[in-house]
């Protein structure tokens, strides 16, 4: 059984799916595109997302957009909630002293007020947020934390997070409770698929425990 797990947040532990469209549709129609619709969004938008700004927005620099969007996020009239499964995830991986760590793209300070206002900051041994290409981190973090590849996985909803644990050596764990469709994540190849954590911790109940 996987004794250390590094989580993505949005999309695998958190819904922020609604504030963050509401938030780029922001940032898209100050700058005189068109807003997307949600099946649109999905469709389109990927990580590292200065890629995802750059293909929508050519030509505008990245932190020219930040400030707006990150205004933008917290006027959304929909809030950003804790997924279903997700909390009770992080319990039982608490209750089998398996090490979590976040490593996400979010902004830091948007991540920062999420966890706290959730409730969840307090499940986790260390938090990378504001990672824009996640895979620049993921090496220096097994190195870190001194994390077995061979007992480590990444969980998350979207390619670049599979990218990512590949990139590392790790294990990917894609869960389809997030931004990217279940056709895209199985054709990134992941170790595991899984509907939602649920179903992964019942997997992990299934596996052997190593000394």
């Amino acid at each position: 059984m996987y004794q250390n797990l590094l989580f993505d947040w949005s999309g695998t532990l958190v819904n922020d799916l609604p504030p963050t469209l509401f938030a780029t549709n922001a940032v898209l129609e100050e700058n005189g595109a068109l807003a997307m619709e949600l099946s649109e969004f999905r469709d389109r938008f990927r990580l590292p997302y200065p890629e995802f700004y750059e293909e929508v927005l050519p030509g505008v620099p990245i932190a020219s957009l930040e400030d707006t969007f990150r205004s933008a996020f917290h006027q959304s009239p929909e809030q950003v909630t804790v997924l279903p499964h997700a909390r009770e995830m992080m319990e039982w991986c608490a209750g089998q002293k398996i090490r979590c760590i976040v490593l996400s793209s979010m902004d830091a300070s948007i991540f920062a007020k999420q966890a706290k206002e959730l409730k969840m900051n307090h499940f986790f041994e260390e938090i990378y947020a504001g990672v824009i290409d996640k895979r620049d981190r993921i090496g220096d973090i097994l190195t870190r934390h001194d994390l077995d590849p061979s007992r480590t996985a990444f969980v998350g909803d979207m390619v670049h997070d599979i990218d990512t644990a590949h990139h590392g050596g790790i294990a990917s764990v894609a869960v389809t409770t997030g931004y990217d469709p279940q056709v895209r994540l199985e054709k990134a190849e992941p170790t595991h698929l899984f509907h939602d954590l649920t179903a992964f911790r019942e997997w992990l109940e299934t596996q052997p425990t190593r000394a």
